[in-house]
């Protein structure tokens, strides 16, 4: 291995693992913004249901819910999109960006 070829690694390296980082710390900001707004919504309905103000067909939840998850299930997902992405981005980053982003996850 060449002074150059380091160099480009060492970038690809350090610039991945940042990205993947914020990207990381972002994802799980979102999320816990979500499952907070999910929560309230939640309790709110089963409040409005305790008051009779609102009325909850809970077997009609239970179907369509499964049949999302069984749809999700059975997807067949098609594409070569992890390879295309090797290909372009290269090993070293894809993985430093994975890193960052399990790091950036993890400290959000």
């Amino acid at each position: 291995m060449d002074i150059e070829n380091a160099g480009n690694l060492a970038t690809s390296l350090i610039s991945g693992t940042l990205i993947g980082i914020l990207i990381g710390y972002a994802v799980k900001k979102v999320l816990r913004i979500g499952l907070v707004v999910m929560g309230i919504f939640f309790a709110a309905l089963a409040y409005l249901q305790f008051q009779g103000m609102l009325n909850v067909n809970c077997d009609q939840i239970e179907l369509v819910s499964k049949n999302t998850i069984m749809s999700v299930i059975d997807s067949d997902v098609t594409g070569t999109t992890s390879n295309s992405i090797l290909s372009n981005l290269g090993l070293p980053l894809t993985g430093s960006v994975a890193v960052g982003f399990a790091v950036g996850f993890m400290k959000g």
